[in-house]
């Protein structure tokens, strides 16, 4: 059950100077490796809406939406639906690997590459994480701390090629097969805030 499950923690992991799209990296990740407790529910709940000079967005119109499953969902429904949707008692309806959804490659290459990415930066999962590493919300944890690391023209060379070849690519089919299975509800929006979050991040990554 999602209760007892162990995050999986990337170290060292420092303060992010990108607060806002770290911080949404740290919200997708813990909302993707377990179900969302109550303190995490409220924090969306009131968290302010991204803003932009533009005005209404479909960044903050999903982030509304989720805002709102927020405020009506209890707990433990989010937690079960969790657990039917990502975990299963066979085969789950959603797999969390992005590796499942890279499929120009095997599942083995893709994680011997990532772990090997990984090592490069210094980083590995705590001993205690049960999950492997291309489980999403591992992703999302490494890009929060790319963005950790700087602004610079190397560091934001770093996060644009680690986001391009496992999330960019991944995230879009993970994504609609959250909206398309029946299990989900809590998690609808939460798959269509993603799927904003991942064009802002592609065309801003794009331009540095």
């Amino acid at each position: 059950m999602s209760a007892s499950v162990t995050p999986i923690n990337f170290q060292p992991q420092k303060a992010p100077e990108d607060e806002a799209r770290a911080g949404y990296y740290a919200l997708l990740a813990q909302l993707y490796y377990s179900g969302p407790d109550a303190l995490l529910l409220e924090s969306i709940v009131g968290a302010a809406e991204p803003a932009t000079e533009a005005g209404p967005t479909r960044l903050a119109s999903a982030w509304s939406a989720l805002a709102t499953a927020a405020r009506t969902v209890d707990v433990e429904t989010a937690r079960l639906e969790y657990d039917n949707l990502f975990v299963g008692t066979g085969k789950a309806p959603v797999t969390p690997y992005a590796s499942f959804y890279l499929t120009e490659t095997g599942r083995e290459k893709i994680l011997v590459r990532l772990r090997q990415e990984l090592a490069s930066m210094g980083l590995a999962k705590s001993g205690d994480a049960r999950e492997p590493e291309d489980h999403v919300s591992g992703l999302f944890e490494v890009m929060r701390h790319l963005i950790s690391q700087g602004s610079d023209d190397a560091a934001l060379q770093k996060q644009r090629e680690f986001f391009s070849r496992y999330i960019e690519r991944s995230l879009p089919r993970f994504c609609s097969a959250i909206t398309a299975s029946e299990v989900a509800s809590f998690y609808k929006p939460v798959a269509h805030f993603s799927e904003a979050f991942l064009v802002v991040e592609s065309e801003a990554l794009m331009v540095f």
